[in-house]
């Protein structure tokens, strides 16, 4: 080794140079005084791509994006103080739908921590609720090894987010640089492999099963088990349910695939979870939005298999009777090696639940009344599917444009499907389609949103046309925040305080300002072609205002304190 290879070198070249050993090609942020010195390494270096956002929330949502695109681990640096807070709304957002990602946020001076120092925040105690993990670094030399640490903690067991805190003076202080190879960790020893013993009784109790039902969650995308749930769905012949997180796990287009389940799930889904003998989850958690009322939910005697990685996730909520622990791909190879390996097939009784589920599906839950004067929102999402052949990149806001994109745009693929599921943050879709176009180049990439959400980090078009990203901007425009005034119609006695959006920009010139093409779109006999020629615009940003139904509403809905038998399939039911 050279004198000069092994010359100490900075806390902030350090950073740089892990980056670099992890293979980070893409890092999004924004400067400030707590990491200029940071910023300054990154100058100097060659190795990935610093993409400068317009608001450190954006920068968050779009390493965010790019993690759940691509299978790899985001990576954001923002300043002290405010840049902190301004990300915490991210990190909260990737931790609740366990994505993998490393935050690196700059801290005041080590000895100006404590006082009141201009933009110090206590970054470890307010980020403390909302990232799987996070380090204040003290010594220059414990940098490389916290960050190894920050990615193999964000990648392995329960993927989330962890941030790493670096002092002003950490990053100036000098040190020789050496990157672990591995790294242990006494503390943190996440299972891969499920209990085979456990595997084998679920698989005795999915071969007898009368009316066996598969719930699959955001689990199966993160361990890229779509492959191996297909092989099984496929396999068994039972039918699946795929969680709004888990979008594209099993294919969409498959007979047994019975739609999303939940809240604004199909009904065939939801009657199937509900009256199955059988229910095996796989990378799911029983949440609030997917199996309204636990109560009711638990009515129904099954037996219940769960498959997590997350051992406080099992019987969190329901009570299960054959957990299995383990990474879902690892644990769905096993379990299908040990079908391959019998000779029993499924109970013959299945035949008459599918005959059931078909009686359930003959209601036809999403069929809708369409209209030669207003635009419908479903039927945008419809076209969007059709002009797209099912093969984009879907971003999406909060409310119920995200609806309409869940229940009208089948997929057929893992990771093609991004939105903000646990914590349901409003403003999220742009910088979303900015993280998947940088991780996927060449992608055709749409952000169906709203135009209470879009606002919230419109800002980032800026971010857009100077990274010459073009995304296609879906905006289904009712002049209301959505869901809100649907809530306000069914449960306040149609009371819309505050959710009529009555000093809209336009849109249209709004996107023009910025650089990009704007349309405006009011009558549904124009909404093909502007699709076709948008979408046609290859190098473009297009910016698409669609007039929509204004009375329009998401259907099915269950409501809050409800169970999953007691949907409510159309304004009739109310």
């Amino acid at each position: 080794m050279s004198n000069e290879a092994a010359a100490p070198i900075t806390g902030a070249e350090i950073v740089v140079r892990c980056l670099a050993e992890e293979g980070v090609k893409h890092v999004f942020g924004y400067p400030g005084g707590a990491v200029l010195y940071i910023y300054d390494a990154i100058f100097q270096q060659d190795k990935f791509q610093h993409v400068l956002v317009r608001h450190e929330q954006a920068a968050v949502h779009a390493a965010d994006a790019y993690s759940r695109s691509s299978n790899t681990v985001g990576v954001a640096i923002v300043t002290s103080g405010p840049g902190v807070t301004n990300a915490v709304t991210g990190l909260s957002t990737a931790y609740m739908d366990s994505i993998p990602m490393v935050v690196i946020s700059g801290q005041v001076p080590s000895h100006a921590i404590g006082q009141d120092a201009f933009q110090e925040c206590d970054t470890v105690g307010i980020t403390r609720p909302v990232v799987k993990h996070n380090f204040l670094v003290k010594d220059v030399k414990d940098l490389a090894a916290t960050m190894k640490k920050a990615f193999f903690i964000a990648r392995t067991g329960r993927p989330g987010p962890v941030l790493v805190d670096i002092p002003k003076d950490i990053s100036m202080h000098k040190c020789h640089f050496e990157y672990p190879k591995e790294i242990e960790m006494r503390s943190y020893k996440p299972i891969d492999k499920g209990h085979a013993g456990q595997i084998r009784k679920a698989v005795q109790m999915l071969l007898q099963a009368e009316r066996p039902m598969i719930y699959t969650g955001g689990g199966v995308i993160l361990a890229n088990a779509a492959s191996e749930l297909n092989r099984m769905v496929d396999r068994l012949g039972f039918p699946c349910t795929n969680t709004l997180m888990g979008l594209g796990g099993y294919r969409a287009s498959s007979e047994n695939y019975v739609g999303m389940p939940g809240m604004h799930g199909t009904y065939e889904a939801n009657m199937a979870m509900q009256h199955c003998d059988v229910l095996i989850a796989i990378g799911a958690r029983f949440d609030d939005r997917v199996i309204g009322n636990p109560k009711h939910f638990a009515s129904n005697p099954r037996k219940i298999i769960h498959i997590d990685i997350d051992p406080s996730s099992i019987s969190k909520r329901v009570k299960v009777d054959i957990p299995i622990v383990g990474n879902v791909k690892e644990v769905l190879v096993e379990l299908l090696s040990q079908l391959d390996a019998t000779d029993a097939r499924p109970n013959p009784a299945i035949k008459d639940w599918w005959k059931q589920i078909g009686e359930w599906r003959g209601r036809e839950c999403l069929k809708y009344q369409d209209s030669d004067i207003l635009i419908k929102p479903q039927s945008v999402v419809e076209k969007v599917w059709e002009v797209t052949k099912g093969d984009a990149f879907i971003t999406s806001d909060v409310g119920q444009h995200q609806m309409w994109a869940a229940q009208y745009y089948p997929f057929d693929k893992p990771r093609r499907w991004i939105n903000s599921g646990g914590l349901g943050t409003m403003g999220v879709g742009l910088p979303y389609a900015m993280g998947v176009q940088m991780a996927n180049p060449g992608s055709t990439v749409a952000c169906i949103t709203g135009e209470g959400s879009i606002q919230m980090c419109i800002q980032e078009l800026a971010t857009c046309k100077q990274y010459h990203l073009t995304p296609k901007i879906i905006l289904l425009n009712n002049r209301f925040l959505g869901m809100v005034r649907q809530w306000q119609q069914i449960d306040y006695g149609s009371r819309y305080s505050e959710s009529y959006m009555d000093s809209l920009p336009d849109f249209s010139k709004l996107a023009e300002s910025f650089g990009h093409v704007g349309m405006k779109i009011e009558k549904p006999g124009d909404v093909d072609g502007a699709l076709r020629e948008a979408f046609g615009m290859k190098d473009r940003l297009v910016f698409m205002n669609f007039i929509t139904d204004q009375a329009e509403n998401v259907w099915p809905m269950v409501k809050a304190g409800k169970g999953l038998s007691e949907m409510l399939l159309g304004s009739e039911d109310l």
